[in-house]
């Protein structure tokens, strides 16, 4: 049975999936195997849409709060974040730079990959090992009559 951390941090990962799929990854570029998301289509509006792309950024930072990720992580998904909004603001290639970035998706994957850190750092505790103690009883119990039995004669 999951415990109820791993199952809110994997219920976070499976929204930021979605999340970082419809921002970065939901328009397919027809004849192309490329795509791109609503972040980059937000962000051929000058300077407003690369802002709104900064806020719907946030949401994935705030989750990866909300999940306890390490300040390590969350300064690197700063940075991303950072590097996405400041490469968006370069005219007519920062759009091209927007589309192939893809902030949320490194992010999240950031986040995925901290989280099962963590759950391999706490390995599950073992089962108490009742058939070596049944046996070890009757061991030292054979060994204790027949240590008796010798010394009795």
């Amino acid at each position: 049975m999951t415990k109820p951390t791993e199952a809110r941090q994997r219920a976070i990962l499976k929204r930021l999936d979605k999340f970082s799929r419809f921002t970065d990854n939901s328009i397919s570029i027809p004849f192309t195997p490329f795509k791109i998301g609503a972040e980059a289509v937000i962000g051929l509006l000058p300077v407003v849409g690369d802002a709104v792309g900064l806020v719907l950024a946030s949401y994935v930072l705030i989750e990866a709060q909300r999940a306890g990720a390490s300040k390590k992580v969350k300064l690197r998904m700063l940075r991303n974040m950072g590097v996405d909004f400041l490469g968006g603001l370069i005219p007519v290639v920062g759009d091209a730079f927007d589309a192939v970035f893809k902030a949320n998706i490194r992010n999240t994957r950031l986040l995925r990959n901290y989280l099962e850190e963590q759950l391999a750092d706490e390995p599950p505790t073992p089962p108490f090992p009742w058939k070596v103690l049944i046996g070890l009883s009757i061991f030292f119990g054979v060994v204790t009559a027949g240590l008796m039995f010798v010394f009795e004669s």
